[in-house]
């Protein structure tokens, strides 16, 4: 099994000195790749909509640059003028004296990472019939909040910024480890910009999330699931209403029970949203006691949008009790929208269908004047600047010797050399130069996973079928050959069709390591390379339970898979270890008790692994996004001693299927011509479920508004 290893790790060593020359780096320095769902698809920009007239197309004005992903924006109250602030602060910007025409804090991801950014916009121009675009005033300033100091920026996610008119910026950030597995890193910090002090308003060992700040700026309000942790769950997050201190997050005290996302009116006024018992999300006001304890018996909530249609993500502004906004999933659209709520005539009024009726709309914002409506959406075709699509998109690494990207695809998995990509499409498997060159399609069926064969030059392997599958589907595991001139052809290795899925390649070449459900259980085998189960096959694992998702180490010692042997069927899976012969099982890492760790893949020189897990839990309310089927995932490395646990992406989306390539990559940006539809992503998929009453019949209209 092992003859061949010495000849391939001195040709793949080679290979990588050639690599590293070519990249002016050094042999240690190395790459990874990883795939996000949906994420390079977003393209989103922050918009704007006028709240006091039916609004048409040349009434939206989009606010942000277009450049990488604007989101979850807040419009500051007027009397934050941040330019005094910023320039007590040390930040370099041109200074201007009187009050911008606009102001918008925003989440942004440019520059490889997530960050906080002001953008103030001056002169009348805002007022021509003809803007269509901020980007059209020449007078304009753009400052990054956090971070600006070279070589201070924390790489974390950032989220749900607010400012006071003291200049306190509230917002969550994921900068701080719990140590603890399966605990979310999400905490909400304020920062003073006149001085540029931090303080960690949430307790540690609880994760709070979306946090709003009252009119006054006395109090801030978030979603916590305190400190009874987070479950599992993915869709609410089971969270309460807290409300403390802004100044120090201290008198935090529960004001309700079940509810996210809340907003304020005034200082006694919350609105939020939650899942009722009827199924239908709707929002919620609360109104606290103006004298004594802030108590959940003290508290009153009640019920403001009527089922018959989900409303969530609310939005306030400063003593309006006449209207707030919402995003709605109604049954008779596939699209989320923006509307507005009159909650003194219980309607509802459209805004955003009625100018990009095919579009999802998320998280509205209300200006503190109650006359402008942000939220983001996909920016689309026309914005004026480049529109460029990204093969591999840079993300700034925490290991300075690590180069970081997001992949345009799925399962991707570099040929020996690592010239060549392969990776998955759904449907299909495609191959392209790392470059972003010649794509082309070497597989048309549905396939999940890629491996490349480490000898024989241009074979690819994958497994083809339905995806998440019981042991008895139909799945098969061939090799393609993409050097045929014709056209790729493939090779079926399994025979017996029963879930065979996840090969990885030993590193002579010679034998197939893989998962099957032949037995009735998801068991590992080993298998010819060439020949498939007809030439050989040996059983790896044996058990009433899944092992999984399986990798051949490097040197060929070790074979690493996921498992849920612990507690079979749960969902929860661990790493093991298993050497080819089936001796020296050991567990490698657990995330928690009932967690996950999956798609793992060794590094090139074998002494660490790479994997996805829901170590750090999840990051933001699932809601808040499009749709992730596992919001929680992020990508760790860790040593296989199983020291050293490092996470390498912080966001709130679904990272997985990393890969490591044996060619150190330089972190910039990697544009193709791809082409075909932009900002295609879903909404989140439990939205789509359209509650029915007690007679099965669905509840497709609210009981009262417009339909």
């Amino acid at each position: 099994m092992h003859l061949l290893l010495p000849l391939c790790f001195l040709l793949n060593f080679s290979l990588l000195l050639v690599y590293a020359a070519a990249y002016h780096e050094s042999p240690s320095s190395s790459s990874i790749i990883f795939a996000t769902l949906g994420r390079l698809d977003y393209a989103f920009d922050v918009f704007a909509l006028p709240a006091l007239d039916p609004p048409s197309v040349t009434d939206e004005i989009r606010i942000t640059d277009g450049q990488s992903v604007n989101f979850n924006g807040h419009f500051p109250p007027s009397s934050a003028l941040l330019s005094p602030l910023l320039t007590q602060s040390g930040i370099q910007t041109r200074v201007r004296t009187e009050t911008p025409s606009l102001q918008l804090i925003y989440v942004t991801e440019r520059n490889g990472t997530s960050n906080i950014y002001y953008d103030a916009v001056y002169g009348d121009g805002l007022r021509s019939p003809r803007l269509r675009s901020t980007l059209e005033v020449s007078e304009r300033v753009q400052i990054r909040l956090l971070g600006s100091v070279p070589g201070k920026q924390r790489i974390s996610m950032k989220d749900k910024p607010s400012l006071t008119g003291e200049g306190m910026l509230v917002y969550v950030s994921t900068h701080e480890d719990t140590g603890e597995p399966r605990t979310s890193w999400a905490a909400v910090y304020s920062t003073d910009l006149t001085i540029g002090l931090t303080k960690r308003l949430t307790p540690y060992g609880v994760a709070d999330f979306s946090p709003a700040v009252s009119p006054s700026g006395v109090w801030t309000a978030v979603a916590s699931y305190g400190e009874k942790g987070w479950d599992g769950e993915v869709e609410e997050l089971n969270t309460d209403i807290y409300v403390l201190l802004t100044r120090d997050g201290t008198q935090r005290v529960k004001a309700v029970e079940h509810g996210g996302w809340p907003c304020w009116v005034d200082e006694s006024t919350l609105y939020f949203h939650r899942r009722g018992d009827d199924k239908w999300w709707s929002i919620y006001r609360a109104k606290l006691p103006v004298e004594g304890p802030i108590t959940t018996e003290s508290v009153v909530v009640e019920r403001v949008t009527p089922p018959g249609l989900h409303a969530f993500t609310p939005a306030t502004s400063p003593g309006n009790k006449n209207f707030i906004a919402v995003a709605t999933r109604r049954a008779n659209s596939k699209f989320r929208h923006i509307e507005l709520f009159d909650v003194v005539k219980n309607e509802f009024k459209e805004l955003t269908r009625l100018v990009s009726p095919q579009t999802h709309h998320f998280n509205p914002f209300i200006s503190p004047d109650s006359t402008q409506i942000g939220y983001h959406r996909c920016r689309g075709k026309g914005t004026g600047r480049k529109s460029t699509q990204l093969l591999l998109e840079n993300i700034l690494s925490p290991m300075p010797e690590l180069s970081l990207f997001r992949i345009d695809g799925s399962f991707p998995s570099f040929s020996p050399t690592g010239d060549q990509i392969a990776y998955v499409d759904f449907p299909g498997v495609y191959v392209v130069n790392w470059d972003g060159s010649n794509r082309r399609q070497i597989y048309p069926e549905t396939s999940f996973s890629t491996a490349w064969d480490p000898v024989r030059k241009g074979i690819v392997y994958t497994s083809t079928g339905p995806t998440f599958a019981p042991e008895s589907a139909e799945v098969d595991i061939i090799s393609i050959d993409i050097n045929e001139v014709d056209g790729a052809s493939f090779k079926k290795l399994t025979t017996d069709g029963k879930n065979n899925a996840f090969p990885s390649l030993s590193p002579d070449g010679k034998w197939i390591v893989f998962r099957s459900g032949r037995s009735g259980h998801k068991n590992l085998y080993i298998m010819d390379a060439v020949e498939g189960d007809r030439g050989a096959l040996h059983r790896l694992t044996e058990g009433p339970w899944s092992d999984t998702m399986c990798s051949w180490s490097p040197d060929g010692d070790w074979i690493a898979f996921a498992s849920d042997r612990e507690n079979p069927g749960s969902g929860s899976f661990e790493l093991y270890l298993i050497h080819p012969n089936k001796t020296g099982l050991k567990k490698l890492f657990r995330s928690g008790s009932g967690g996950r760790a999956n798609h793992q893949t060794f590094s090139l020189d074998g002494k660490s692994i790479m994997f996805t897990s829901d170590y750090g839990a999840v990051s933001a309310e699932p809601i808040s996004n499009p749709h992730h089927y596992q919001p929680y995932g992020e990508i760790f490395t860790m040593k296989l001693d199983g020291s050293d646990l490092r996470r390498l992406t912080q966001n709130s989306f679904e990272d997985g299927t990393p890969a490591w390539s044996p060619a150190y990559i330089k972190p910039a940006d990697v544009e193709w011509p791809k082409g075909g539809p932009r900002c295609s992503f879903e909404d989140c998929h439990w939205l789509n479920e359209m509650p029915k009453d007690d007679a099965g019949i669905a509840l497709t209209r609210p009981q009262c508004g417009a339909p």
